[in-house]
């Protein structure tokens, strides 16, 4: 029985590692003006359940006979409607084209249609797209090489709250560079703090003595009054210290005070009759 439940298991464990994963290289913070701002593409948001993640495991566009195929922050996934076109080796082979990349485009080449990788998962990044405006969204840029060439996908996830729009586009750079955008909910920030609104790490330190003095007080007094018999407000552990802790804090103000204050006028005056 325990034989037949490894194997279920084992692929419950490799979905949960392959999501964390995802979450983790789809999470951005950047932080602009005392402004936090927090991205996370692949957090769920109402009417999108994989976040800007494509629910079918891959996006398509297609543009002056070039199709892209991608998928933000994971590996492509083809349950229907897979990439025909050779050249694949570093993308899964020919016979599963496209599921070891995060982006592929295909290229009618002498009557072929020819595939290049162009991102990976593995180099996957996420950054702004105006530093001077975070709200506008944000840019997921991977790259990835077949045959010597080095290849790149930008997909800028712009801020669109209401709707999902896209990807529509497709713009070509150089030899193998591309572009595209997604309007989608997941490129607006998440989360929106003031910087240093929050407790400092000093205000966490005085919380943190305060809480274990008063454990201490609390723990003492327990012991004292249920092991020792003690009553009243001898209960206190260490009353005779505490009871001289304010004139003891006292005395040390006043000489730092009468320190930087200097002699006192009878002082002065005594120094004035020996010099004469």
């Amino acid at each position: 029985m325990s034989g037949k439940l490894w194997i279920p298991r084992f692929l419950l464990i490799t979905l949960v590692l392959i999501s964390l994963r995802a979450n983790s290289q789809c999470e951005f913070s950047f932080t602009r003006r005392n402004k936090a701002f927090h991205f996370n593409l692949a957090s769920p948001i109402r009417n999108s359940p994989h976040g800007a993640l494509s629910e079918d495991g891959f996006y398509r566009v297609e543009a002056n006979g070039t199709v892209l195929w991608f998928q933000l922050c994971d590996l492509l996934i083809f349950n229907h409607d897979p990439p025909r076109c050779v050249g694949c080796e570093d993308c899964g082979g020919e016979s599963h084209c496209g599921t070891s990349c995060s982006a592929l485009v295909s290229e009618t080449i002498r009557g072929y249609d020819v595939c290049t990788s162009i991102g990976h998962a593995s180099s996957t990044k996420v950054d702004m797209i105006d530093k001077e405006d975070p709200g506008k969204g944000v840019i997921v840029k991977m790259s990835g090489g077949s045959r010597n060439q080095n290849c790149s996908l930008s997909v800028s996830v712009i801020c669109q709250k209401n709707k999902i729009d896209g990807p529509l586009t497709m713009v070509k750079t150089d030899s193998c560079h591309y572009a595209t955008e997604l309007r989608h909910p997941s490129g607006c920030a998440v989360a929106i703090s003031r910087h240093g609104s929050g407790w400092g790490w000093f205000s966490t330190l005085l919380i943190i003595i305060f809480c274990l003095f008063g454990a201490y007080l609390l723990g003492g007094a327990l012991y004292r009054y249920f092991s020792l018999g003690i009553r009243g407000t001898d209960v206190i552990p260490n009353l005779d210290f505490w009871a001289t802790v304010p004139h003891r804090t006292q005395s040390c103000f006043g000489s730092i005070f009468q320190r930087f204050r200097g002699p006192s006028h009878g002082q002065r005056a005594s120094y004035s009759q020996v010099n004469f």
